[in-house]
Formats: structure tokens, sequence, C-alpha cells
């Protein structure tokens, strides 16, 4: 018999000791209590409570674009329009023998297509969609886009330059025709969640978060409307789509932003869905929206006007303009003075006028209480069709 080396009986050792290591958790994996590597299909152990709460709030977003996205279009528009050229054109010299373009020159006439991308809504089975009405306006060819690829061109039915709203139609298979819900604008609260979807800068069905900044957010334009602000990124092409809830109701219709370089800053304006929605139903109807007037241009009051005229506070809509023949001339209205309230409303501002008044139907009597010369008047006022 020979002799054992020892070296050799310590590597078979060690070799085996290897494979022990190594075949271990491949053995003892069917037992999941005696292996604590193993992880459960779906990751749960691994979430913290905070984490899960997010999950939650993604699988909430993804719910609101999967059922609002095909609610959701796009709206290409086109129009071709006639510009009077000549070799020269811009040249002082030329454009004195030639003519300049557009001011009666004889220069070479060419055409040229414009085209533009806005969003829009559905907002019945009968396809009616809403957008704003500067996305359509002036356009010759109005195409609607839809989530599935599918196109359509539409007929304007009316459109009001006013409060930005338009209303077309298209001739569509129901299937393809998902109404969005509407929510109650009047509910919106700041703090709550806004989600955009639009096609911005022609990115279609783009879709972004934020919430509502502020509401009632008035002064920003001659309309007198009041918007809801938000922070969710908005830019041009997104004009014309919603602004939704958590719930995935419309809340907003997107006109505007407030932004020194042309692109989002988290400062967005949206028309609400209660005012857009009045709008669509009178666009409807009659094709274009007849407005209550006044015939008075507001302002608001200063420190200045409230020592200057005598007044307790900076309360009300100070009158300064009256239009001859309007129904504030024939009221008797004066320069100065200041409304504080109309038909049992008391008035803090302009835009509450305006508000009001918007609301108001035309040829009905109204109680008007304004303050001149320190003293409180009471007289009427009957609103009238606003003139085109």
């Amino acid at each position: 018999m020979s002799q054992k080396n020892p070296f050799r009986l310590v590597a078979i050792a060690f070799t085996f000791l290897l494979i022990g290591t190594f075949l271990s958790p491949i053995i003892t994996c069917g037992d999941s209590s005696q292996n604590p590597l193993q992880l459960k299909a779906d990751g749960s152990d691994k979430l913290s409570p905070a984490q899960t709460q997010a999950v939650a709030l993604e699988d909430a977003f993804q719910e609101v674009f999967e059922k609002s996205s095909p609610s959701v279009v796009s709206i290409a528009t086109e129009r071709t329009v006639a510009l009077q050229q000549h070799p020269f054109s811009g040249d002082p010299f030329f454009d004195h023998f030639f003519g300049r373009p557009g001011n009666g020159g004889s220069g070479r006439v060419r055409t040229q297509k414009q085209t533009g991308l806005g969003s829009g809504i559905v907002l019945n089975e009968d396809g009616y969609i809403m957008t704003n009405h500067h996305v359509i306006k002036d356009m010759d060819k109005l195409t609607v886009k839809f989530k599935n690829q599918k196109t359509f061109e539409a007929k304007l039915i009316g459109s009001d330059e006013t409060m930005d709203i338009a209303l077309l139609k298209i001739d569509a298979p129901k299937s393809n025709l998902k109404p969005i819900p509407l929510a109650d604008s009047n509910k919106v609260k700041v703090g709550n969640w806004a989600i955009a979807i639009g096609a911005p800068l022609g990115f279609e069905q783009s879709f972004t978060v934020g919430v509502v900044s502020a509401v009632q957010r008035g002064g920003i334009d001659s309309s007198g409307l009041s918007y809801i602000q938000t922070d969710a990124a908005i830019n041009q092409g997104n004009s014309g789509g919603p602004l939704l809830n958590i719930r995935g109701e419309v809340i907003g219709i997107n006109r505007m932003i407030a932004s020194q370089s042309g692109g989002s800053v988290g400062i967005g304006f949206t028309i609400p869905i209660n005012e857009a929605r009045k709008v669509a139903e009178e666009l409807k109807l009659n094709g274009k929206v007849t407005r209550p007037w006044l015939g008075v241009g507001l302002d608001m009051i200063s420190e200045e006007d409230v020592a200057q005229l005598g007044l307790k506070d900076n309360k009300g809509a100070l009158v300064r303009q009256i239009i001859k023949g309007s129904p504030a001339d024939k009221a008797g209205l004066k320069l100065d003075d200041v409304i504080i309230e109309i038909g049992g409303k008391t008035i803090q501002s302009p835009e509450e006028l305006i508000n009001f008044v918007r609301t108001a139907k035309i040829g009905k009597r109204l109680e008007i209480k304004i303050m001149r010369n320190k003293n409180e008047i009471l007289t009427s006022i009957t609103p009238a069709q606003k003139p085109n």
C-alpha cells in the first residue's frame, strides 16, 4: 500500500467545500423559508409604505391617460395666403416703382400655405369638438386627428373670440367618438392635481402633470374672464386641449402661457370648463354668442383714487369710460362713479362686475348701487346686446 500525500487530501477537501458553497443556494431554492435571497414575483417586499403610495399614484396617472387620451384630438389647420412680391421687395427704391406687397403694387403675386397645430376635446357622440378660437381663426381647412391616427375633416360650427372658444363638428363613426367627462370648475381648488394632454410643439398625445396654482386669476386680458392657473407644462399646440383633474375630468381648456421666452415656465392659464361649456352650447344653438353689455370701461381702484374720491376702501369697479348711447349712458352713470353693487350682488372688483354681467339677461333691468361724491346712489340699468 502506498503512502497518501497529505497535501493532496487538503486540496480535495477544499474542492468539495467550494462545490458545496456554490450549490447550497440552488439546492435549497425550493424552500423560500430557507432562502433569504429569493424575492416575491412583484417585488412588493422591497417597497416601503411611501413607495407603495407612490406606485399607486403612478397607476392613477396612467389610468387618467388611458381613459382620457382617446377623447383628446390634435387639430391641424391650413390656409392659403396671397403674397405680392417683386424681385427687390423691401428695397425702398424699387418699392417706389413696383409697389409694396399687399399695397396695390404691381409686383408678382404668389400663394403660400400656412399651417398650425392645436388640440381639442370630444364633447359628445354627435361629433362635436371643442377647441380655442385662436387655433382655427381664419383657417381654410381643419383636420381632426385621433390617438388611433384616424383623421377627419372638420366643419366650423361657430367661434367666439372674446372667450376664445370654438366648436367644430366631424362626421365619424361612434366608435371613434368617446366623450370626455366634464367636471364642475367652481369646485376646483389650489393644490388640486392638474393634468394636461395635447400636442405641445407638435408632439401629439403628450402628458404633463402639475397642480392648480391659482383660481379666479383675473386681469389677464380684456375678456374679463377669471382663469385657472397651473404649473403643468403647456406650450404652443396645447391650446384647446384639456386640463384634467385626477379623476380624468376636464376642469378647463388650456388657452395661454405667461413667458418671456415663449416656452413654458410653469405659468399657464386655463378657461374654466363651466364657462367654456356655456359658450359651446350657445355656439351649437346659434353659431355665435350674444352677450349682455353695459358700455362702460372699468378700472381697479388705487390708493390715490381712494384719497381723491373720498372712498372708504378700494372695493368696487371704477368707471373710466362711458360709451355714448350705451345702457350705462342711459342710466346716467358718470366718470369716476364706483359701482359697488348690481342685481343684489356686492362688487369687489371689475372682474366680479364683468363676470356678473356676462350671466345677466339682455333686456332685464337691474338695480345698481354706485358711490359718487361720497354719496351712495341707487339707480337701475338694463343690459343690452353687445354690438359686433
